[in-house]
């Protein structure tokens, strides 16, 4: 090879090299919209629950922006910002279920707390503003996946029900058995501020801007304050957030 030739495959390889540098971006940006289907629950399911008579959705939706970091042409770092609600609507039939309720109906009125046999109607509606930090492999020209941490702050707590056709045992089982009509809980003010936990999902790229996801965030911490005794225990937001993207 002659020095001609060399300096051919010199320039060829800086011009190879230029175009890689072009197409590999060290930074993306993102937005997101979807909906937030799953529920605010105990884990596991307490033996106090006896059956699960029905379950219903909130309309529960999350809009977000995302900053990727490309660290390799395969690997990334991905956080930014999300408003988003978590909620839901749940019915179940209980036994010696902790609870602090208003009885409205009943053989007494007024605050009580014990364990109540009966059932029960809960709502859920909270909004949060989480910070997502997860790393990202893509996997194929089309998929990625992430991995990592979600960080919540709450902007509003919704927690309430109703407990009805049913009696209560003051303070504990062997209380006395108080007859229950129709009674009221509340719990707004019990939800904690910080909520944290995991999340994983896979994004896939239908067309060159526009993609499909689903992101699956399990808490670690329960929505309740420390502390918290109206319920006798701990419940956790388990959420999967469905939608669509904007890559720009």
């Amino acid at each position: 090879m002659n020095k001609k030739h060399i300096i051919c495959l010199a320039v060829a390889l800086l011009c190879i090299g230029g175009v890689s540098a072009q197409s590999f971006k060290k930074f993306e940006y993102r937005v997101k919209a979807g909906f937030n289907i799953g529920g605010t629950t105990p884990l596991p399911l307490p033996a106090e629950i006896r059956k699960l008579k029905a379950y219903s959705p909130t309309l529960a939706f999350a809009i977000e922006g995302n900053v990727v970091r490309n660290l390799t042409a395969k690997w990334a770092l991905i956080s930014g910002l999300r408003f988003e609600t978590k909620g839901m609507s749940a019915g179940a039939q209980v036994k010696n279920y902790q609870l602090t309720m208003n009885v409205d109906n009943g053989d007494e009125q007024g605050l009580i707390s014990g364990v109540f046999t009966g059932q029960v109607k809960t709502r859920v509606q909270n909004e949060y503003l989480t910070v997502p930090v997860m790393a990202m492999r893509q996997v194929s020209p089309r998929w990625e996946l992430k991995l990592g941490f979600f960080f919540s702050y709450l902007l509003r707590g919704g927690f309430s029900g109703n407990a009805y056709d049913g009696y209560i045992r003051d303070g504990d089982p062997t209380g006395t058995k108080i007859g229950v009509e129709s009674a009221t809980y509340n719990f707004d003010n019990d939800i904690r501020r910080f909520n944290w936990g995991g999340e994983f999902g896979a994004e896939w790229m239908a067309y060159r801007h526009l993609s499909v996801y689903g992101e699956l965030t399990w808490a670690a911490n329960s929505i309740f304050k420390k502390g918290f005794k109206s319920i006798g225990f701990n419940m956790y937001n388990v959420y999967l957030n469905i939608g669509f993207g904007y890559v720009f």
